[in-house]
């Protein structure tokens, strides 16, 4: 959200917008942020009505596209990524079909990193190409096969940094110009980071796109999504969503808005966190390899330093043996959550190569990294010498 210099907001830091950009007050003078559960708004008369319609007056029309707390999120979190707006949707998954129903047609072509969530991938790959986008698939680290992939018709590049689940990282402002030079956008999913830690749009991304689901809740309690950028692409997105419906609901929104109010310290300390619980790992004798940015021996550990305030919260690792040892040694845990959902105040455990990237076929995996070893943790806000504990259960499995 672009602040205007009269704003008391308009050099304000972080945690300052995290807690009060965006927030207008009725006149009733409430201090909480309002869940506005209207399906529709009144108008004062038959001009209004049509002036508000066609966008020729702003303000709220129905709520599928106009909500007083879908749009107080939205300005929140565009504020935190430093972007001019941005459009809130019913999941991540929502965020990123919206991107690319709203800016691609047949005939265009996406190059999407090998290395994002398995959904993600699937959407490129089975529901993209049916619908006649050209899409191809390259190593998210290895920026000449990024460039040598790039067509005449290449219209996006689609990437998450760090990746999912094997914190990967890309330099973000190499890709936007390796875009920019290809007439071409730049989306990142800056997801595991959130705008806390990283702020790719100040790189040079043209959209960021968030599962605010994850982090930017932080409790596991609802889902959603949002797209964030210029307001030109922002606008294209949603036009989408007010045709189509993939729409934030107002409660979702208001618990979103809660959760960005403690979005740094959350980070924070998810990173602390992970931080030390992938040094304990990586001195395991029963422990293949750590993948976490955080550790210097991880090959993107330079460049996240750059990039990103901190490392995140999620990490992965290798058991030594394959898919059964994994499964026993997931199985023998009791404080982490066996779930595939992410940025929890729970930490939690999954076998990415089962659930997150169960659908993607044997050469796909092995493409993107994902062995029957595996073993992804989002570490949460517990003691980590509990967490410990719990995973030396899994070691004695």
């Amino acid at each position: 959200m672009s602040l205007d210099q009269d704003d008391p907001l308009f050099d304000a830091e972080l945690d300052t917008l995290a807690v009060r950009a965006g927030q207008v007050r009725s006149p009733e003078g409430e201090h909480s942020e309002t869940i506005c559960t209207s399906s529709s708004y009144v108008f004062a008369n038959a001009a209004e009505a049509a002036a508000r319609f066609s966008g020729e007056l702003p303000g709220n029309v129905y709520s599928r596209y106009t909500n007083p707390t879908v749009r107080n999120f939205e300005q929140r979190i565009a504020a935190l990524e430093g972007a001019e707006s941005a459009v809130a949707t019913a999941s991540g998954m929502a965020a990123i079909l919206s991107t690319c129903m709203a800016l691609l047609s047949a005939g265009d072509h996406v190059l999407c990193s090998r290395s994002v969530f398995g959904t993600t991938s699937v959407l490129f790959s089975k529901y993209m190409q049916k619908f006649g986008v050209e899409v191809d698939f390259v190593a998210l680290s290895d920026r000449e096969q990024w460039r040598q992939k790039l067509r005449g018709n290449t219209q996006l590049l689609f990437l998450e940094t760090p990746s999912n689940p094997l914190c990967e990282v890309v330099d973000i402002a190499a890709m936007s110009q390796l875009a920019r030079n290809a007439g071409a956008l730049l989306v990142v999913d800056n997801c595991f980071c959130t705008p806390a830690l990283q702020q790719p749009l100040k790189l040079g991304a043209d959209l960021v796109i968030h599962s605010a689901t994850k982090y930017l809740d932080g409790q596991g309690r609802c889902m959603g999504g949002v797209v964030v950028g210029g307001q030109e692409l922002t606008s294209e997105v949603l036009a989408f969503i007010r045709s189509c419906g993939p729409t934030l609901s107002p409660f979702n929104a208001w618990i979103f808005l809660k959760g960005l109010e403690t979005l740094r310290l959350r980070m924070d300390a998810h990173s602390a966190n992970a931080l030390q619980l992938a040094q304990w790992l990586q001195a395991r004798k029963e422990v293949e390899r750590v993948f976490y940015g955080g550790l210097p021996e991880h090959p993107g550990h330079e460049l996240a330093k750059k990039q990103q305030r901190a490392f995140g919260g999620v990490l992965s690792f290798c058991v030594k043996g394959g898919r059964e040892e994994a499964w026993k040694f997931i199985d023998a845990t009791r404080v982490m959550s066996l779930t595939a959902n992410l940025g929890d105040a729970k930490t939690t455990i999954v076998h990415p190569a089962t659930t997150t990237h169960g659908r993607l076929s044997a050469e796909e995996k092995h493409s993107a990294g994902i062995t029957d070893n595996l073993i992804r943790i989002a570490v949460g806000l517990e003691a980590v010498s509990d967490l410990q504990k719990d995973l030396e259960r899994g070691f004695a499995a």
